[in-house]
Parts: C-alpha cells; sequence; structure tokens
C-alpha cells in the first residue's frame, strides 16, 4: 500500500454545516469542523485530512468574485504556482443549491487540473440523526484520495462531472443528475471510477469572470420588450429556448428583433434548451435557422448552469467576436458534447 494521501477539506458553507437552536427553527450556519471530528471521525482513516474555511455562507449568496477566490484557493493548495502547500486533493463542503453552479465555474478556472476537486453537501445537516452528510464525506474523501483528477460533484453515492450537473429534486437525498453525460464513479459495496478526462496543457488558474451575463428562459406570451429592455449593459446572454431552440417567431411575440438588437450592440447570445435531456441543433427549424443567421450561438447540450459560466469566463479572457464564438462551440473541459448528432426523437 503506497503513502497515505494528503486531502484538503475546504468549507465554503450549506445545510450539511447548518445547525438548529437545541433542534428547533431555520438552519444556520454551525461550528462545521467540531462536528465533522466527532460525527465522521472515519474520513480521517481514508487520508491525511486538514480542515480549512473558506467562508460560512448558505450557498445562494455564492457569487461570481467568491467562484475566483476560490479558484485561486484551490490552485495554490493544489501546488499552482509552486506553493508549499501541496495536497493530492480538495473536498469542497458546499450548499446544494448553488452546487452545479460553482463546479461550471471551477472546471473553467482551473485549467490542466490533474488532480481530483470533488464538491458535496448533503440534504440534511451532519449534526441531524437521518443524515445524508455523513455517507456523502466519506464517498467525497474516497473520491478525493481514488477518483479522476477534474472537478467533480459527489451526492448519493455517484461522482459526476461538474459541469454536467444539476440539482433536480428538493426533498429526496438522489438530488443530482447528469442528464447528457454518464456518472465517473459509483460507491456502492464496490468503488468504480472511470478514468476521467485528460487535462491538456500546464496546471493554471483563470480566475476572472465577467459577471454582466443574464440567463433568459422564455415561456409563451413572453412580452418582446422586456426581453429587449436587459440588453443594455449586458456583456452576454444565455437564452433557454424551446426544445431544439425554438422561441417565438410570429408577430408581436417574436424574439428576432432580441437577436438583432443583441447583434448590433456586439452581445453574444447562446441557446440552450430548457429540455431535460439532448442538446440544441439551430439547423432543425426555421426559428433556430433565423437565431443563427442573426449570430445566436448553439448551446449544444450545455446545461444552463454551465453555458453562463462558460460565458463569463470567455467574455473575462476574449472580446473579438470570433473569438468568442469559437471558445463557445469548442469543448474546453467536457462541459459538452463535440459535435452532437440532431434527432428528430421527441421534436415539437
Amino acid at each position: 500500500m503506497g503513502a497515505r494521501k494528503h486531502i484538503l477539506i475546504l468549507h465554503t458553507g450549506g445545510t450539511l454545516a447548518m445547525e438548529t437552536k437545541r433542534g428547533r427553527g431555520p438552519l444556520r450556519p454551525g461550528d462545521f469542523e467540531r462536528t465533522l471530528r466527532a460525527r465522521v471521525p472515519e474520513i480521517w482513516q481514508l487520508a491525511n485530512i486538514r480542515f480549512q474555511v473558506f467562508s460560512n455562507i448558505d450557498s445562494s449568496d455564492m457569487r461570481p468574485e467568491l467562484w475566483s477566490s476560490l479558484a485561486e484557493r484551490v490552485f495554490e493548495s493544489l501546488g499552482g504556482n509552486g506553493s508549499s502547500a501541496k495536497y493530492d486533493g480538495v473536498v469542497l463542503t458546499h450548499g446544494t443549491d448553488t452546487m452545479s453552479w460553482t463546479a461550471s465555474a471551477l472546471s473553467f478556472m482551473l485549467r490542466g487540473l490533474r488532480k481530483p476537486v470533488v464538491i458535496t453537501g448533503s440534504q440534511r445537516p451532519l449534526g441531524e440523526l437521518r443524515t445524508d452528510a455523513r455517507v456523502n464525506l466519506i464517498d467525497a474523501v474516497t473520491a478525493a484520495v481514488e477518483g479522476p483528477g477534474e472537478v467533480t460533484v459527489c451526492f448519493d453515492s455517484k461522482l459526476y462531472r461538474g459541469n454536467r450537473t444539476r440539482k433536480t429534486k428538493t426533498n429526496d437525498f438522489d438530488a443530482f443528475e447528469s442528464p447528457n453525460y454518464p456518472v465517473l464513479g459509483t460507491l456502492g459495496v464496490e468503488v468504480v471510477f472511470s478514468e476521467g478526462r485528460a487535462a491538456e496543457g500546464r496546471f493554471r488558474v483563470m480566475p476572472d469572470l465577467e459577471p454582466r451575463v443574464f440567463l433568459l428562459k422564455i415561456f409563451p406570451g413572453m412580452p418582446p420588450t422586456i426581453a429587449r429592455a436587459i440588453l443594455p449593459g449586458l456583456a452576454g446572454l444565455v437564452v433557454e429556448g424551446f426544445g431544439a431552440g425554438n422561441f417565438p417567431v410570429a408577430g408581436d411575440s417574436s424574439l428576432l428583433p432580441l437577436f438583432d438588437e443583441a447583434h448590433d450592440r456586439g452581445i453574444p447570445v447562446v441557446m440552450v434548451t430548457q429540455a431535460r435531456c439532448n442538446s440544441v441543433d439551430l439547423t432543425l427549424y426555421e426559428a433556430g435557422a433565423q437565431a443563427a443567421k442573426r449570430g445566436v450561438i448553439g448551446g449544444g447540450d450545455m446545461t444552463p448552469e454551465a453555458a453562463v459560466t462558460k460565458l463569463m469566463h470567455v467574455l473575462a479572457y476574449e472580446r473579438d467576436p470570433e473569438r468568442v464564438r469559437r471558445q463557445l462551440e469548442r469543448n474546453l473541459v467536457g462541459e459538452r458534447t463535440e459535435a452532437p448528432r440532431a434527432s428528430r426523437a421527441g421534436a415539437a
């Protein structure tokens, strides 16, 4: 057996570490390290563990500037820039509501990552009797020791590529899914991991983000004037369309003027789908073809979380419209399937 690995648990907050006053009232941040040592001593048998607090917030308060600081902390902890604190992996404890957002953002900011960065949390606090926190923590540390070297989400005994996940449930322990990509590991009676994605280039951090990005979910009857009113001041727009990339085009309900104005203002627009599975194909219907003529970029099978954080990331480093488009259409860190095939199954 080889030497025990060194794993950093970096706490950001969330339900996992919350507690109630005398078991009653709303959940609030608690003394997580004390509870961790009392409730899950087993993780110290898996690796040499060090615990640090990055923040202690409800994940609803997570925001781009915190993602940037978190990426830099993880980078340094994994030996970036020749730092002395060189861990073999990092476990991030995080609230579930924005976990997929953070996982997506970190995947773009930690380029050339070759060590595991595993994000986990729970539906119930660690201090409660019927909690999922214990097994999630044990599984996450196991994944940080043995799992693939990329940003992942570990939840309910499954390991997912972080930028492919979505939170789909609020009251069940199997809260996350990866609709368009297979799991990277299962942690049951046997622990099985895939190799994950091969890293490209040197390990580096790209912490800058352009926060002036908006996610617009269209719906039948949405007033186009309201949609166009959001454009001033925006740097980028992600649109959640229907199906393979459909949207209203008839009469006063048409969103084509929105795309015209965005193009005139130099605002890149990415189209993703509201559907749970599969991808956008702007060549499949006339509406999509009209959008493409106006410069709208097909988001493939990216989740809205991945599309928004990727747009923030790309716009922080590129301003030339063609280079922005090429970056958004590329598969940078496993966030989208290369050249997805169009399918008429389930078409509108």
